[in-house]
């Protein structure tokens, strides 16, 4: 996100916080991949309803000095619901279960609590899907 982006980060889907961790760390631009170790961040665990586990990381960025989260672990929240707000040029990673594909674009510009990331139901063993 850069300096005009909007903050308040949503949640990509419904469930239970299960963990949160914070982290300390540095404040260098939030656009370089080493940001997602080095810099600050706020990570959260939110356990589906299929029993899915979906990571969400709050990173800070240059200007970025405050991360402020809305949520505590044990609470259930829905999707697109606010969990959190990042100041300025910031990053939210979204990290899905394995199998799982997005169904966005590389640079693509996500709407919070509108743009679909990914399709989780695949995952769902009861689930059938028809070909041709």
């Amino acid at each position: 996100m850069s300096v005009f982006d909007c903050h308040v980060n949503r949640s990509p889907v419904s469930g239970r916080i299960e963990r949160i961790r914070y982290h300390a760390g540095t404040f260098i631009n939030a656009d370089l991949d080493k940001a997602s170790e080095d810099n600050e961040r706020n990570a959260l665990v939110i356990l589906t309803a299929s029993g899915n586990r979906v990571g969400v990381v709050q990173i800070a960025g240059l200007i970025a000095r405050r991360i402020v989260s809305f949520v505590r672990e044990g609470v259930t929240i829905g999707a697109g619901e606010r969990f959190g707000l990042i100041r300025f040029g910031s990053r939210l990673d979204v990290y899905l279960p394995d199998g799982v594909r997005p169904v966005v674009a590389e640079g693509q510009t996500a709407i919070a609590g509108e743009t679909v990331l990914a399709d989780l139901r695949a995952l769902d063993p009861g689930r059938t899907f028809r070909v041709g």
